[in-house]
């Protein structure tokens, strides 16, 4: 009788490990952090297919999201697909596609994250030459290989309930684990 009770502890000790273990993972993946695949070209030479990153959910619930940082976000035509691509204008910014650069509040960005510079095509959105002014609550970003990427250019604006959240660490491959360097994207006004 008592090595039934000793093996029956056992079990509802291993039991309890498992439902406590999948309530803190279910927690933090719905709250914390959420890992996610990159999928195709239009990040690199930053970002590779295939890599792993996790995405903090947290820093845009305490703060707004910065120019410059990688975040993923739910597709403006598909809600069902995450897009991963860099913020390049917030709220108050004026943005301009022009002779294949992208211009920032009038002043030409200088974008050492992205292998053609100058080789910026303009979209359905951001035509060649115009300037738009980013409204409140409204982002523009941009994939880091800008020729075969479909971002802001094509379709325009997102909103903050469209980021999921910032990508900030990359978990595979193995080469290149660690965190995601920050780039400051700051026109000089």
């Amino acid at each position: 009788m008592w090595l039934l009770r000793i093996i029956w502890s056992f079990v509802l000790d291993f039991i309890e490990t498992i439902v406590v273990s999948l309530a803190i993972f279910v927690l933090v993946y719905l709250f914390l952090f959420q890992p996610h695949q990159v999928d195709g070209r239009s990040m690199e030479p930053n970002f590779q297919n295939g890599e792993y990153i996790l995405t903090d959910k947290v820093s845009y619930r305490l703060r707004e999201p910065k120019r410059g940082e990688v975040v993923v976000f739910h597709s403006p035509q598909d809600e069902k697909v995450d897009f991963i691509k860099r913020i390049i204008a917030v709220p108050g910014d004026t943005v301009m596609v022009k002779g294949g650069y992208v211009y920032l509040n009038g002043t030409k960005l200088q974008e050492p994250y992205i292998n053609d510079p100058g080789n910026v095509s303009p979209g359905k959105f951001l035509r060649d030459g115009v300037e738009v002014d980013v409204p409140s609550g409204q982002y523009i970003v941009m994939g880091d290989n800008r020729l075969h990427s479909s971002d802001s250019r094509e379709w325009g604006f997102i909103t903050p309930n469209e980021i999921v959240g910032r990508s900030f660490f990359r978990y595979w491959p193995f080469t290149v684990f660690g965190l995601i360097e920050e780039t400051e994207i700051n026109p000089t006004f």
